[in-house]
């Protein structure tokens, strides 16, 4: 090898290394920054930072509105209970709610949220609202989700979620976070997390497209298909309860159907769908100070098309009355 190749190789070696060098001081420097101005309000930063988070998805947003002492209730849940009204909840049974629904979530991540706001309570809660839609019925112990969700978020572990600021996109919301940190007057994310789909819906013509309102029409089976059991995530949702919420209130909440969306008596998916509520039914019969609202029937708000954007996401008309079901289960479990 020549004297030439040898040098050349030395250089680009000694490039790499201070490249590796220079990168890893960035990075070092990147989740320093995040980990001081907490982008997503978790608490964790040393610093006494502004209260609150910019706008933004409430799979993220939950870490700042989860610990927000001014809330002594919590609704959990999907998109199937994300328009009962934590503001009514509150007019109604006086206690201060939260939603920490996620879209698209199902049992696992809801333990999650649920775990979080217990944890970060100094006094005990006053009531929690639990959505139980047809995720909760599955038999699968894994509890396996559909789409991503911030785990790390809501680690109890620094190291995980030291781990978890190591993304590109964190790195936008840090930028996002000073933003908010230094202005006078910034925007913030509504502090109790309701979050109303009805424009969403109207927009996508949910009630204007004559197919969209024939497919209502049709039937659906989503029972779920789970007749035998077992129902893990009524398991992991006792076993939670009993451990961090001994003595509190708690709703279990089946989200209202379109009729079309239920399903016929003696079918297998009847079989499936009572077999569901029966779990939750004993959990609501064995654990003290707990009720279980069922507004998956056959009922004539769940008959009107008006009432209903598709099978399982209805409008504020029927989300009035189920959070008025819901505030006197509250008040009943006193």
């Amino acid at each position: 090898m020549s004297s030439s190749t040898s040098s050349s190789d030395a250089r680009w070696g000694g490039f790499g290394r201070t490249f590796l060098a220079a990168a890893t001081l960035l990075a070092a420097a990147l989740l320093a920054l995040a980990f001081l101005v907490d982008p997503y309000d978790s608490g964790r930063s040393p610093l006494t930072l502004k209260t609150g988070v910019s706008p933004q998805g409430p799979r993220t947003a939950a870490a700042s509105r989860g610990r927000d002492p001014q809330f002594s209730g919590a609704i959990f849940g999907n998109s199937h209970i994300q328009l009962v009204s934590p503001e009514q909840l509150a007019q109604q049974t006086g206690i201060p709610f939260v939603s920490l629904i996620a879209p698209a979530t199902g049992p696992r991540e809801s333990l999650v949220l649920l775990d979080w706001f217990l944890r970060h309570r100094k006094e005990q809660a006053k009531a929690l609202v639990v959505g139980i839609d047809v995720r909760w019925c599955t038999a699968d112990p894994t509890l396996a989700i559909e789409k991503p969700f911030p785990f790390w978020l809501f680690e109890s572990s620094t190291v995980r979620y030291l781990a978890g600021l190591l993304r590109f996109d964190v790195i936008e919301e840090t930028l996002r976070r000073l933003r908010y940190l230094t202005a006078k007057q910034p925007e913030r994310a509504r502090p109790d997390g309701y979050w109303d789909y009805e424009a969403g819906y109207e927009v996508q013509g949910f009630h204007s497209d004559p197919v969209r309102r024939a497919q209502l029409l049709e039937p659906l089976d989503i029972s779920g298909g789970n007749a035998t059991g077992p129902f893990p995530a009524a398991t992991a949702l006792r076993d939670l309860l009993d451990r961090l919420a001994p003595g509190v209130p708690v709703v279990l909440v089946r989200p209202p159907n379109f009729v079309s969306g239920l399903p016929k008596p003696g079918t297998p998916g009847a079989g499936a769908d009572a077999a569901c509520r029966d779990a939750y039914a004993r959990l609501a019969a064995e654990r003290p100070r707990t009720a279980l609202v069922d507004w998956r029937v056959d009922r004539p708000e769940n008959r009107e098309p008006d009432n209903y954007f598709d099978h399982t996401h209805y409008r504020r008309k029927i989300a009035g009355p189920l959070a008025a079901d819901i505030a006197a289960a509250i008040i009943g479990l006193r």
